[in-house]
């Protein structure tokens, strides 16, 4: 079943989601079984990731977006590669994974794959040089020094690594990223290292209880973004969005969507 332009549908994907327990292809036919539709028998990645990619789709034409301007990032994280390589086959290219060590490995795994790996965790100062190696982007920067080690460490024969900076919008102690008044000067920053490419910035806001609360931070963002363009005009990058939060991301001018539950379904412990 295709996504329609019904929000009660998209409202009933990311409610399953918020609780965890579904993949967003599950609620969708629910939804149609009650319609008179069919509900398959068993959910693929491969279904799940054509789910994803069409509510992108019916998001982007339902706010005025250009077609194809939100990219879909898988995160992998805890996941075998068994199930990568059938998000690969089914067309995905993007991968995101939070840990190091974990990420290197399946990177060296699938290197018969044309992927493109995305380094989304929590940088530590130890495992600069493993990510600068084997990464394409990082999206979490939030210090100088970081910054600075991962340009030292990117090797010669790679091109340039791409950076997005991660913002802590709502000022959460628990959380990393850098204060909203910081952004500025840490992009200035990263803008003068020759092996690092400011391309945008990254956040994950505190959970909000309705559509419209998830609406007015992504709009603080997307203002942030705008004011950084304006001194980076190359910045292209709004990494924001989860699958909680997909639609008001996309809404408020996500260029980057990151995905995990609704493709590859829950989390392993």
């Amino acid at each position: 079943m295709a996504w329609t332009e019904s929000m009660h549908d998209l409202s009933t994907w990311t409610a399953n989601l918020l609780a965890g327990s579904y993949y967003a292809v599950n609620a969708i036919h629910t939804t149609s079984q009650s319609r008179g539709g069919k509900m398959p028998t068993s959910t693929t990645v491969a279904d799940n990731l054509q789910q994803t990619r069409e509510a992108i789709s019916t998001l982007e034409t339902q706010h005025n977006r250009e077609h194809g301007s939100v990219q879909l990032l898988a995160v992998s994280k805890r996941k075998p590669t068994s199930l990568i390589r059938e998000a690969a086959a089914s067309g995905q290219r993007l991968f995101g994974e939070n840990y190091a060590d974990e990420g290197a490995l399946k990177i060296q795994e699938l290197s018969d794959l044309s992927l493109e790996w995305h380094f989304i965790g929590h940088v530590q100062s130890n495992k600069t040089r493993l990510i600068s190696k084997h990464y394409d982007w990082v999206q979490s920067i939030e210090r100088r020094k970081i910054a600075e080690r991962l340009a030292a460490h990117r090797p010669v024969e790679l091109p340039p690594l791409n950076i997005c900076l991660q913002v802590n919008v709502d000022g959460e102690t628990t959380k990393s990223g850098c204060p909203p008044e910081q952004l500025p000067e840490l992009a200035t920053f990263v803008s003068t290292q020759e092996r690092l490419i400011l391309r945008g910035i990254m956040a994950i806001p505190a959970p909000r209880e309705s559509a419209s609360a998830q609406r007015d931070v992504f709009s603080q963002l997307h203002n942030l973004f705008s004011e950084l363009k304006l001194q980076h005009p190359q910045l292209d990058t709004l990494s924001i969005g989860m699958s909680g939060d997909m639609p008001a991301a996309i809404a408020e001018g996500a260029t980057m969507v990151r995905i995990g539950t609704a493709i590859f379904g829950k989390r392993d412990s």
